[in-house]
């Protein structure tokens, strides 16, 4: 008797630990449960406002991605830059002004927004009336090439005289520099 009266003392302190233990366990579960029932309702809440994403939008990408292989296919493949000065010369005599290129750099490559182009730079001296200045560059960024880029351009008065001409134009003799970039493939080019 005098042994279990010690052992049965020793069992309760025991089952009282046990009981410590798992009760604070719960506890700390119960806040845990109660904190994590909270960021859901607070989830779900900010999912709500969440708009849902369109339905059409693999059909709007892949509609996309043929816009941007159209543009890319679009793009000319290098070019001979004789060509493309002949072109603006062409141009230049069909408008009436007269162009002396003075400047031609060699094709180089270059990355744009993490795409590289060839790029072909002339710089041409242009002398004319304002009216077939404008004319001359507006058929530039119109014309050929599509990818023709008006990077510089400064105008000066050519003369003192000024007037307008029986057709109602501007006679007023300017001269121009302005420098051209021309973009192509670089596939080619290599």
């Amino acid at each position: 008797m005098k042994t279990r009266k010690p052992l049965i003392i020793i069992l309760v302190l025991v089952l009282l630990v046990v009981y410590y233990l798992v009760g604070t366990d719960y506890l700390k579960q119960r806040r845990q449960h109660r904190s994590l029932a909270s960021q859901i309702t607070e989830t779900t809440q900010t999912l709500a406002l969440v708009p849902l994403p369109p339905a059409d939008l693999g059909s709007r990408l892949a509609a996309a991605q043929g816009d941007l292989e159209a543009i890319k296919s679009s793009f000319p493949s290098y070019t001979n830059s004789t060509s493309i000065i002949n072109t603006v010369l062409r141009l230049a005599v069909e408008i009436g002004v007269k162009a002396i290129p003075l400047v031609t750099q060699p094709w180089t490559t270059e990355d744009v927004k993490g795409q590289d182009y060839s790029v072909f730079r002339l710089n041409l001296a242009v002398t004319g009336t304002f009216t077939q200045l404008t004319d001359f560059l507006s058929r530039l960024e119109t014309g050929k090439p599509e990818t023709l880029v008006i990077e510089d351009l400064s105008v000066d008065n050519a003369s003192e005289a000024s007037g307008v001409g029986s057709d109602g134009g501007d006679r007023t003799a300017v001269n121009a520099s302005l420098r051209i970039a021309i973009y192509a493939l670089p596939s080619a080019t290599n």
